[in-house]
């Protein structure tokens, strides 16, 4: 375990080191990574930092008021609504990796903009050391490190957890006094719900995995999984009423993991899996049916894509 009282000196000297008397902007997302890395750098370099919040669309439900809630003390936070230039972007892709590294293209090129305006010449993100092997590995990339553009205009890149699995990331987050639900909360992918919906990403998809995340994470939260999710796999039939429909498919996926490197899933009983597909199924009038997945991790990644 990473040993907290060392490691943040260290990181706020390191992070002030690199970025000297620039200023730098800070990709947050809401989930813990990005959020210790953010505190670290407000702590090292103050108003040099810019932190900035790209709202994509790919978010999770009520991500945009619970980053305003978290991050309230930094005067200088920004919210940029890019939602429809993510969507134009990935209009018709269809490809795992292509729509990973479109995402990282935008999210670069946003916080190229907010840079200039800013005027940082350095990039402050959340990765962690399992985002880098599965990156380097082939596994997958992940838009803050294998999805990232041939081009960054930026002088450096900045990872003060770089080296840090989840479990020690949110060591740092209780050490330094974050909240508990962003020091508690579950993983999220970079590429938001993208990578937990099948095919080409839309806004009717990404409401259906937004509304069955939320009611997954809602009514698992007493397993205390170390990751719950739900995505949209794909189209069946079904009756609603007496009316026979071609609904979505859900999957719903709760595992329990250390790190995030190795996973195995969860044994949720029936009567809190029934509770789920009721609640999804009746709450969403396009969904046909919802699935449990079983597969550990490997053979199966936790994300879909």
């Amino acid at each position: 375990m990473v040993e907290t009282d060392t490691f943040v000196p260290e990181a706020v000297a390191e992070i002030g080191d690199e970025i000297g008397d620039s200023n730098a902007v800070i990709a947050l997302s809401g989930g813990v990574d990005s959020s210790v890395a953010a505190a670290l750098a407000y702590e090292s370099i103050g108003d040099q930092l810019t932190p900035v919040y790209v709202d994509t669309g790919l978010m999770r439900k009520g991500e945009t008021d619970q980053i305003r809630e978290t991050f309230d003390y930094m005067e200088s936070l920004r919210i940029v609504d890019a939602k429809d230039r993510f969507l134009e972007a990935l209009a018709g892709v269809t490809d795992p990796e292509e729509k990973r590294h479109i995402i990282g293209e935008q999210f670069i090129r946003e916080f190229e903009r907010e840079a200039t305006e800013a005027d940082a010449d350095y990039l402050v993100q959340g990765t962690i050391y399992p985002d880098r092997i599965e990156s380097e590995g082939g596994i997958k990339s992940h838009h803050n490190v294998g999805g990232l553009p041939d081009v960054v205009d930026f002088d450096g890149i900045v990872e003060p957890v770089r080296d840090l699995y989840k479990d020690e990331v949110r060591e740092v987050a209780r050490h330094l006094g974050l909240d508990e639900i962003v020091a508690e909360r579950m993983p999220f992918p970079g590429p938001g719900l993208a990578v937990r919906v099948i095919g080409e990403v839309t806004d009717e998809k990404l409401e259906v995995a937004r509304h069955a995340c939320h009611v997954v994470e809602d009514e698992l939260e007493e397993y205390e999984p170390w990751q719950a999710l739900a995505a949209v796999i794909g189209k069946a039939t079904g009756v609603k009423g007496d009316n026979r429909v071609h609904g979505w498919v859900v999957s719903v996926r709760s595992v329990d993991s250390r790190d995030g490197m190795t996973a195995r899933a969860q044994e949720i009983d029936w009567q809190t899996l029934q509770r789920i597909q009721s609640r999804i199924t009746g709450e969403n009038e396009t969904v046909a049916r919802v699935v449990y997945d079983v597969t550990h991790k490997p053979p199966a990644t936790i994300e879909y894509e």
